[in-house]
């Protein structure tokens, strides 16, 4: 069901690769709800995912651009800007290893790995808001959002230096939300999302044992990606206008367990 709840709103979004990407939902409900807006994703992104069909669907322009580029993120401005003037919102959903992907250990990462992590998962996301400050490119009272993960906070031992780049990309939403507030009451938040059967997610090592976990430690059970794109939607509308720099669960309450019943029973001794 659409509520018109982003009619006349554009932005931009980052990250849709499939239909399994949170960002590809995320698209899907804002032009159901009336939004318009680029899809913009790495060129390399852009050959291996069916995302030409999302942009086809929602009417949608397709801008390659990558997001720790400056020139190509000015470019993909630029192209706004042209487009629809000032914007309402942007979506950040941008994340990937080296170490995940090549298998390092956390206890022997390759640093030039790392620094790659860090630029791409969230140093990102500060010249996404840094540039659009600068030129001015989102509305008083816009949005902008990150996806984030619970590893921000707590130790998951198979998650390497995303950790690390999660808890930074969340630290970018609070202070470059205390600056964006007070100068051009913009709003800046992120989404703790539970584990989600995307094509990034499942590559991190032993994800389905992860998902399992979570799903029965959530008393709702994990968030899907529809849930996440709900919320996202939540936060790029009016309703919203006061709430920044949170870091928002969409997890089925799976950031407030200590143990659940079905846990416990899992690893109980066997009689």
């Amino acid at each position: 069901m659409a509520y018109g709840l982003l009619a006349g709103k554009t932005g931009i979004l980052t990250g849709a690769l499939d239909e399994h990407s949170i960002a590809w939902k995320v698209a899907e409900r804002c032009h159901a709800e009336g939004a318009r807006f680029i899809l913009t994703n790495a060129p390399v992104a852009l050959r291996m995912g069916g995302i030409q069909q999302l942009a086809e669907r929602t009417g949608a322009q397709l801008i390659p651009a990558d997001a720790t580029n400056l020139d190509d993120l000015g470019k993909l401005y630029d192209a706004a800007k042209e487009q629809f003037g000032q914007i309402d919102f942007i979506l950040h959903s941008i994340g990937m290893s080296p170490n995940v992907r090549k298998g390092r250990a956390y206890t022997d990462l390759s640093y030039e790995f790392l620094q790659k992590t860090y630029d791409i998962s969230a140093i990102s996301f500060h010249k996404m808001m840094q540039l659009a400050y600068q030129r001015d490119l989102i509305k008083e009272w816009g949005s902008v959002v990150a996806l984030s993960y619970i590893a921000a906070q707590r130790v998951f031992a198979k998650y390497s230096d995303m950790t690390e780049a999660k808890a930074l990309l969340e630290s970018f939403a609070r202070t470059f939300g205390y600056h964006y507030g007070k100068a051009k009451h913009v709003r800046v938040n992120t989404i703790s999302q539970s584990p989600t059967k995307t094509t990034a997610g499942s590559g991190v090592a032993g994800f389905d044992t992860m998902y399992d976990f979570a799903e029965k430690m959530s008393p709702l059970g994990n968030a899907t990606a529809e849930d996440c794109a709900n919320l996202v939607v939540f936060l790029f509308s009016d309703l919203s206008r006061r709430l920044t720099m949170q870091n928002f669960y969409s997890d089925g309450g799976f950031s407030s367990m200590g143990i659940s019943e079905e846990v416990l029973e899992a690893i109980a001794p066997k009689a």
